[in-house]
């Protein structure tokens, strides 16, 4: 029993995609995920993306993310990436958009450039942005309507957290330089109380009002070379509290991600996904 995937990644955070018609019956992917996803004994990768073709009545394809832990995420702006882009390779899909169907709703996705099989271009609408304590979610005393420089103690400090729901919790520490320390307390503060659904950690830097830089922690991954959620809320918060304008490119090990929060709400993200390689995979 074998099961066939591709392994792509959206500047270096990488998912291995699979097709839900090609998982044996009684396979969960949990532990497919558990399995795979370990780097040193298996393909390793950052997620497993599982797609599968629908009827086209409400999106023309649906996208399960699962995180290396086994939880399920609600978005990953680069695990969807990596799926359309797989969807485009099998020619699963011809048309220059694709509506793709999340757990946190249905995506729109436009084809900008194919360099060559394997290696796109995008642009995404991901949808709207929730700042409400209940939305983030975060833990309060009392019900916020934006969470913003909310204190959270982790690791014998105080930091002060900016949340917003993307698909994803997002919680955001804006700081002048990045901590040596950051990964250590990335970890602390994703299973922090404060988040009843743990958060992805990010650390923003603001270098000018057109451009931000991330260190990125991420809920059920750990560190990771770069976010589309991470990258969207972190580009959303920066514009929200005016440290930037709402169009700004957002600096990541892995590279650099646009960001636009439309004057309607809407968030997008342009971005690469790059096929690593393609094999079958033994449970």
């Amino acid at each position: 029993m074998s099961i066939p995937f591709c392994k792509f990644h959206g500047f270096g955070n990488d998912y291995i995609v699979i097709e839900r018609d090609n998982i044996p019956a009684g396979l969960d992917q949990i532990d497919i995920a558990l399995g795979i996803c370990q780097r040193h004994t298996r393909v390793g990768s950052d997620g497993i993306a599982i797609v599968e073709k629908l009827d086209g009545s409400e999106a023309d394809f649906f996208c399960e993310i699962v995180n290396p832990d086994g939880s399920v995420a609600g978005f990953s702006g680069n695990g969807t990436r990596c799926a359309v882009s797989y969807i485009y390779y099998k020619e699963l899909w011809k048309e220059p958009k694709l509506r793709l169907k999340t757990r946190s709703g249905v995506k729109n996705y436009r084809l900008i450039e194919e360099e060559s099989p394997g290696h796109y271009w995008f642009e995404a609408e991901i949808g709207k942005p929730q700042f409400s304590s209940s939305e983030v979610p975060i833990n309060s005393p009392n019900v916020l309507e934006r969470v913003l420089d909310f204190p959270v103690m982790a690791s014998s400090k105080e930091f002060l957290v900016s949340g917003v729901n993307v698909g994803n919790p997002v919680a955001c520490i804006f700081v002048d330089e990045f901590d040596p320390m950051w990964r250590v307390y990335g970890r602390t503060l994703e299973g922090n109380s404060a988040f009843p659904e743990r958060a992805n950690i990010v650390f923003v830097k603001v270098i000018d009002r057109e451009n931000i830089e991330l260190k990125i922690w991420e809920r059920g991954v750990g560190e990771t070379s770069s976010s589309g959620t991470c990258v969207s809320g972190s580009g959303t918060l920066s514009a929200l509290t005016g440290r930037t304008g709402r169009k700004v490119s957002v600096h990541t090990e892995g590279g650099t991600t646009e960001f636009l929060w439309r004057d309607d709400d809407e968030m997008l993200i342009v971005g690469r996904a790059d096929l690593a390689f393609c094999g079958e995979w033994s449970p």
